[in-house]
């Protein structure tokens, strides 16, 4: 997920795009980069790092006058983030210069093809490539600027969200759209280019969104042409009156952050193993771990160390990794892990996980571990951050920023990362067959799209919340890889509910908890067909001789179940190993609607905070 601007108008473009990369960082942060053209030359500046890196390199380098700019923060798909890798990138003529949000499938093809013609590469990106692709169909079919986008991206396969300047048209930028998300903003004799709404709410209230495969042509004191990029033909434009003030614009139009991000988790989940994972070629690619095999393959156990909502993350991938890689995993609370003097050596590997990677019991651990010799692997969402420095090695999950307190699409990326990771370690030990290793990565493909049709149920949790929003108590159930889930759906409930809710294994339930059971006490029940369903089952008819009230969560077209519980949730079915990335979206939306009708803060709970940077 990358982040685009641009400004063509009357004002000074530099300050309008620097301010617009601030309010879309949250799309990306390893590197950011401006293309000002000042009446004569395109004047370019770029950097790794975030947009207050970039300010400081652009002081260096460049000018900043001119009323026609674009802008970029990257999330890195192809090339590792790097001054190099940065956008924008120039066309070998230098005439040209393009941003994009996206990712172009077939570029290796087309790169070959145009070195063939002569062209020369300086980074690892897609992005240059698609610009000379642009460059080289101008020139050879001799077509002004736009056709030749439009003929490019017709060769491409892939998703994008992109601007193009020439240096030789300099009154207009062509854009489009694929897959991506991009907002043209409608001023007076000035227009602003976005991936959301954000960096020109303050200028103009009115807005045209681009629809998939659409591209426009944006020309100084002219209006907007609007053109499909398949067969040409015009497209009315549709002006859409932003309503929202900026904190509105910025929660994407949901009530609460907490929601937005629930909602974020298919795209958040594509971009964790966007560039990792590549499941036609039955490839995984994560230089932290490619760059340490051996480490991780020698190793005599991993420990985890994780607070919170990460140290249940924590305990999914000990399912996970001692079931498929078969390496022994113990998980340890960060928070405890040096209290208790931990026998831990130079043959051991610790996984920290961190949403903020600035927990400070963590980090604590972390120093700890490496103080005895262990290899220390990081796995944290903010880029830079303290235990990101902190560790020998790691992997981002580029969740994007969490700004709701309770963890949700943290949880998800966290288990994705950690199925990565171990899913490489499997077959590079031999404890995966190729058959079973190919199954996986197509099912964690398809995990997205999933995690959608579960979101659907959304109204149907909402009626479920409305009847227990009053219950004092709640136990949540769940066996093997959804126990942990079972644990997580208790605490966000209890963070932003204030309700009082327990997780236990399904089984653990009769050796104590079943004495709270009666009329009025809601046990959620995690029980999909794949993972010790009759065992499960079997429980819920205990719940149910003494009167509780039985919610469960089920596999879409569950019977036994639904004939006996009081309500059911249906998620899609998947293999057992990746069930809790959608047994856990039913649970994070009773909890949100639970404390909405409560009128709670969701996104800000009493005496928690986001990031806990205390011991």
């Amino acid at each position: 997920m990358c982040g685009i601007v641009g400004y063509i108008g009357h004002r000074e473009a530099y300050s309008i795009v620097m301010e617009g990369l601030k309010r879309l960082e949250y799309r990306g942060y390893d590197s950011a980069g401006v293309a000002l053209y000042d009446g004569t030359d395109i004047k370019l500046s770029k950097t790794k790092g975030k947009v207050a890196d970039l300010e400081e390199r652009v002081k260096e380098e460049i000018t900043t006058e001119g009323t026609i700019g674009i802008g970029h923060t990257r999330w890195a798909t192809h090339g590792v983030p790097n001054d190099v890798n940065s956008h924008p990138h120039y066309s070998n003529s230098g005439d040209l210069v393009i941003i994009h949000n996206g990712i172009i499938e077939n570029y290796d093809s087309i790169k070959t093809e145009l070195i063939k013609r002569g062209y020369v590469f300086k980074s690892d990106t897609d992005t240059e490539v698609l610009i000379n692709l642009i460059e080289e169909v101008k020139k050879k079919q001799n077509v002004k600027l736009g056709k030749a986008v439009q003929l490019a991206l017709n060769e491409v396969v892939g998703a994008y969200a992109i601007a193009v300047f020439d240096k030789n048209k300099p009154n207009e930028i062509v854009v489009a759209k694929l897959g991506s998300p991009l907002a043209i903003g409608i001023g007076e004799d000035e227009f602003f280019i976005a991936s959301d709404a954000s960096p020109f709410i303050e200028f103009t209230k009115n807005a045209i969104y681009l629809e998939d495969e659409e591209m426009a042509i944006v020309r100084r004191d002219k209006k907007i042409k609007i053109r499909k990029i398949k067969d040409d033909s015009e497209v009315n434009p549709s002006m859409q009156e932003l309503k929202f003030n900026l904190e509105q614009i910025e929660k994407g139009g949901y009530e609460h952050f907490m929601l937005k991000e629930i909602h974020e988790q298919p795209n958040a989940i594509r971009d964790t193993y966007r560039g990792r994972l590549l499941a036609k070629e039955g490839i995984i690619r994560m230089a932290g771990i490619d760059d340490n095999i051996e480490k991780f393959l020698n190793a005599n156990r991993i420990i985890i160390v994780a607070c919170g909502t990460s140290w249940h993350a924590g305990l999914v991938a000990e399912y996970i990794f001692e079931d498929l890689a078969r390496i022994p995993v113990e998980v340890e609370y960060a928070s405890e892990f040096r209290y208790r003097n931990p026998v831990i050596t130079e043959k051991d590997v610790v996984i920290a996980i961190s949403q903020s990677g600035e927990t400070a019991d963590t980090l604590a651990a972390i120093k700890l571990a490496k103080s005895k010799g262990a290899f220390v692997f990081g796995v944290c969402n903010v880029v830079g951050s303290t235990i990101a420095r902190e560790t020998n090695a790691g992997a981002y999950t580029h969740a994007g920023p969490e700004i709701g307190v309770a963890s949700t699409k943290a949880f998800t990326t966290q288990i994705t990362v950690l199925t990565l990771i171990a899913l490489k370690l499997a077959k590079a030990n031999g404890s995966m067959s190729n058959s079973v290793f190919h199954h996986h990565l197509q099912e964690l493909e398809l995990i997205p799209e999933k995690v959608k049709e579960a979101l659907k149920a959304d109204e149907h949790i909402k009626k479920v919340a409305e009847i227990y929003k009053d219950a004092k108590n709640c136990l949540y159930l769940g066996r093997g890889y959804n126990f942990p889930v079972a644990l997580e759906g208790a605490l966000k409930l209890k963070e932003i509910s204030y309700i009082h809710a327990e997780g236990y294994p399904a089984a653990e339930m009769k050796h104590g908890p079943i004495a709270l059971i009666d009329e009025q006490m809601p046990v959620f029940v995690i029980a999909t067909k794949k993972g010790h369903y009759e065992k499960v089952v079997s429980n819920i008819q205990e719940i149910k001789s003494r009167s509780g009230k039985i919610i469960g969560i089920v596999t879409t077209g569950d019977v036994d179940v639904k004939n006996v519980a009081d309500h059911v949730i249906e998620v899609p079915e998947t293999i057992e190993s990746l069930t809790p990335l959608l047994t856990t979206i039913p649970l994070q939306l009773l909890s949100y609607h639970i404390a909405v009708m409560l009128e709670k803060n969701v996104d800000q709970p009493r005496n928690l905070a986001k990031s806990v940077t205390v011991e």
